[in-house]
């Protein structure tokens, strides 16, 4: 499996939002056109919206996660369960390798709403942010957890 985490970055840094990057890493992998995987995510970037809320990188390696383990059937709720233990798994490894799913902790922003404008894509804001090296970690700790499901298990 390619390096997912450095792919992602490189999304990120040729202008993709963080949720973008992180998505469109994977979604070949399961049979997501680029287009879509780009125009389902770009609604998360800058913690959906730029509000600041769940990071993007987040919201994007969960909507990859989904796109293997989602529950097929509504009415099934012990299949809602297990997917939703798997989100939480893949969001509290996030969460202690970077202290926070929530993009403005991770950025040191205050509380409150954010201008809607993103801001221009320059060294300075590249220098400034931690985004690249989240989506990579985003990435990473997805291809990682899927790594982890398709490893055989040992008998004891």
């Amino acid at each position: 499996m390619e390096n997912k985490g450095e792919q992602a970055k490189q999304l990120f840094l040729n202008g993709y939002n963080c949720a973008q990057a992180v998505l469109e890493a994977f979604a070949r992998d399961f049979g997501l056109d680029d287009q879509t995987a780009l125009t389902l995510s770009a609604c998360f970037g800058g913690g959906l919206g730029r509000q600041r809320e769940v990071c993007g990188a987040v919201s994007g390696m969960c909507m990859a996660l989904a796109l293997k383990y989602a529950p097929k059937d509504p009415a099934n709720h012990e299949q809602k369960a297990a997917f939703y233990a798997r989100i939480q798994e893949v969001c509290n490894r996030f969460k202690e390798e970077n202290g926070s799913i929530i993009c403005r902790e991770l950025l040191a922003l205050p509380p409150g709403p954010s201008v809607p404008t993103p801001e221009k894509r320059t060294t300075a804001y590249y220098g400034a942010r931690p985004c690249p090296d989240k989506v990579k970690s985003a990435a990473a700790i997805l291809a990682a957890y899927f790594q982890e499901q398709e490893a055989p298990a040992h008998e004891s």
